[in-house]
């Protein structure tokens, strides 16, 4: 299978994350995951948490990178974000409180994301995140993570999920 790799570069300005949702957006669709999918959407919101972290955390430039799947085995095959800094602090997941305004990216990776870790790179580190294409672990997503999708209609009584059938079309805008 061959494998596209797309890198960016971004400059330490709170600017820079908007310019990367664009760019990210915009390789996607030229790899053949539409704008509108799930898959798309999920890999934007990623790229702006951890851009947003890099350009927050460590005031330095950072480095996006995409690797993409292409080919005929592209539907089924797994898409990896990394982004890697010059700073060698590690990333610490936190725990905000209810009113705090900051601090839940590293959560929303490790729920959105299909494996995540870190690991130290010369004198900084890549963050890196992965996701299977496969229609199953995208419906597993939508439904929560981790739950069988055919387990999915049965959770429609949960507070704030009312009304979404089997969770098709579940869609978000990171903004």
């Amino acid at each position: 299978m061959q494998v596209l790799q797309v890198q960016l570069e971004v400059r330490p300005d709170p600017a820079e994350v908007g310019r990367a949702r664009r760019w990210a957006r915009a390789r996607l669709a030229r790899s053949g995951i539409e704008t509108d999918e799930p898959l798309a959407e999920t890999l934007v919101l990623l790229v702006s948490e951890l851009v947003t972290n890099a350009v927050v955390h460590t005031g330095r430039t950072a480095v996006l990178r995409l690797s993409l799947p292409c080919g005929a085995a592209a539907d089924s095959a797994t898409v990896r974000l990394e982004v890697a800094d010059s700073s060698d602090r590690a990333p610490v997941p936190r725990h905000p409180d209810g009113e705090q305004t900051g601090g839940r990216g590293l959560a929303l990776v490790d729920g959105l994301a299909d494996r995540w870790g870190w690991s130290r790179e010369g004198a900084g580190k890549r963050i890196w995140c992965e996701l299977d294409r496969c229609e199953r672990a995208q419906r597993a997503r939508a439904c929560g993570g981790g739950i069988p999708y055919e387990d999915c209609e049965g959770l429609q009584g949960i507070q704030g999920l009312e009304g979404l059938e089997g969770f098709e079309g579940l869609a978000y805008e990171a903004v």
